[in-house]
């Protein structure tokens, strides 16, 4: 049972990190947090899912330039439902490769030493001591939390919000793109699902518009600001 919780927790965190610091912040600038924060939310995304700053960030900033047109990189509507859902991962990957979009694209993200040295350049360090310490934690237990921790952004964030969100829901506003709405699931994935309430106000770090509408990564970026630890731009 501990093993499970802690499980939870760990992948909650991890998509609360995206939401609020790389989705939010640092794609949208809606937000700016305290630096000891900060940097401590790059060693977790760093630890639990390789990801480079920069290269999620220009990505998510072409999608929405190009907004289920030729050219988002992960489209359902471009590369069909399925192969978002199922490849989600690949296709960040690919679209990775793009070194001049990723410069153009992925301004204003950081470019401190720890960034060159070790984040971007041992991206994929982290994620393997994660799994040290998930044995050290959970024994052989812990192949399965970090294949849980491994599997998660590229599941629900790749898989369901880039493809289902843009496939299948609801919509409150009418925008050039296919956005959709797909709550009640938003409270699991850092409310992410509350997609087409982003693409109408991409810059607004608050997704959730109607009463019934629950954006959890919200909650969480209110506690920060009540802290001290980030502040909301208007």
């Amino acid at each position: 049972m501990i093993t499970i919780i802690s499980t939870l927790v760990m992948v909650q965190i991890t998509i609360a990190c995206v939401t609020v610091y790389l989705h939010r912040g640092q794609a949208h600038k809606g937000l700016t947090f305290n630096l000891v924060l900060e940097h401590c939310i790059r060693f977790w995304l760093w630890l639990t899912t390789g990801m480079v700053t920069q290269q999620w960030v220009a990505i998510h900033r072409k999608h929405h330039r190009f907004d289920d047109a030729e050219g988002d990189p992960h489209s359902p509507h471009v590369f069909g439902i399925w192969t978002v859902f199922f490849k989600g991962a690949l296709l960040y990957t690919e679209a990775a490769k793009d070194k001049q979009m990723i410069r153009q694209y992925g301004v204003g993200t950081p470019d401190d030493w720890i960034e060159h040295n070790l984040y971007t350049k041992y991206n994929f360090l982290g994620i393997f001591l994660m799994l040290i310490v998930d044995l050290y934690l959970f024994q052989l237990w812990g192949f399965v939390v970090w294949g849980i921790q491994m599997i998660w952004i590229p599941l629900w964030a790749a898989g369901v919000v880039n493809g289902f969100g843009h496939w299948w829901g609801y919509r409150n506003k009418d925008t050039q793109d296919f956005s959709r709405n797909l709550t009640p699931w938003a409270i699991w994935i850092g409310g992410e699902e509350l997609h087409n309430n982003h693409h109408a106000e991409p810059g607004n770090p608050k997704l959730s518009r109607r009463w019934f509408e629950f954006d959890i990564g919200w909650f969480y970026i209110k506690i920060l600001e009540k802290l001290n630890l980030a502040q909301i731009r208007q």
